[in-house]
């Protein structure tokens, strides 16, 4: 899920890597994944992350490309993979899928044009986390002794309710929605340069003297991945009638509008999302680095010098941070 428009009201600050030492953060597995793999497929051949039998692995390069940056600032992560897609959000799915073949369509021609760039940036972009990525992600996890847990839904609104339940100190994703979601203090672009973003939600709520219930209204009347929002109404003016009505009905009945769906039911996959307490994992890390070298370049042949650097990162974090477990 992503409301880019809730930046907009959302209170936002750098925060510094170092205020963050030892503290966890649930990440939305598909979210921080995905990004990897469309850089990595965007920047790197592709022969360098295909097997002979032409599956691609290019999420290999990424995940070890992606961690040390959290074990380099002793930030333990929980990556929080997906469950079933939500049924609501089936026709956002579809759309996603024929936005997909649109690509690749595309990418066909820009092949036989012989496009070079047109060609990354479509490779990129029609990227999906298929079967065996999701597989050997879960297996490189394993032997990097990396914790994750599976969602009975939505990862992102799994780790926003870990935070929410203090399981964890924060939840990690790109999309805002984990503000509509609840997530008290959600930290952004982990997977960029630089400091990450911190969001704070009853910052957000206080800043501008609402609910978390209008908040949700606010987001459904600019859109979401559940529902079409109304035409013309951004986030400023969906608060600025909230506020004034009082709720998301009471704006569409002064508007004489509806919404494409329930809007009680767009709420609570919001403010009461499918959710587990069921789970378990631990964050005293023990990694294997050289079974994870090994099943990365000897079992699925990604060439060394793609990961390399990456796995030098994840040792040398060892000792920097000084944990003798990791050995």
């Amino acid at each position: 899920m992503g409301n880019t428009d809730m930046r907009q009201l959302a209170v936002i600050e750098e925060v510094p890597f170092d205020e963050l030492d030892g503290d966890t953060v649930a990440v939305d597995a598909h979210n921080w994944l995905y990004k990897y793999l469309t850089t990595t497929v965007k920047w790197t051949s592709s022969g360098k992350y295909t097997t002979e039998d032409g599956t691609e692995v290019a999420n290999l390069i990424g995940v070890v490309q992606g961690l040390p940056k959290f074990f380099e600032n002793d930030l333990t992560p929980v990556f929080v993979f997906d469950g079933p897609v939500t049924e609501h959000k089936a026709a956002e799915i579809e759309k996603r899928r024929e936005e997909r073949e649109k690509r690749e369509e595309q990418l066909e021609q820009a092949r036989e044009e012989g496009d070079e760039v047109e060609i990354a940036r479509l490779d990129a972009h029609t990227q999906r986390l298929t079967d065996t990525i999701q597989e050997t992600t879960r297996e490189l996890f394993d032997l990097l002794d990396v914790p994750y847990i599976e969602a009975p839904a939505e990862g992102e609104a799994q780790a926003a309710h870990m935070n929410r339940t203090d399981a964890v100190d924060y939840c990690g994703t790109e999309d805002y929605d984990a503000l509509l979601l609840g997530a008290p203090l959600t930290l952004r672009q982990l997977t960029s340069k630089g400091d990450p973003e911190l969001m704070d939600f009853d910052a957000t709520l206080e800043k501008h003297d609402i609910t978390w219930e209008q908040l949700v209204d606010i987001g459904i009347l600019c859109g979401t991945d559940f529902n079409e929002g109304i035409s013309g109404v951004g986030p400023k003016t969906a608060l600025k009638e909230v506020k004034e009505h009082g709720d998301i009905w009471a704006v569409l009945e002064a508007r004489g509008e509806h919404i494409d769906k329930d809007v009680d039911i767009i709420r609570e996959l919001f403010l009461n999302p499918n959710v587990t307490d069921d789970y378990e994992f631990d964050i005293e890390m023990d990694p294997d680095v050289e079974a994870a070298r090994e099943y990365v370049v000897e079992e699925w042949k990604i060439h060394e010098e793609e990961v390399e650097r990456g796995f030098e990162r994840i040792e040398e974090s060892v000792v920097q941070t000084g944990l003798d477990q990791w050995t």
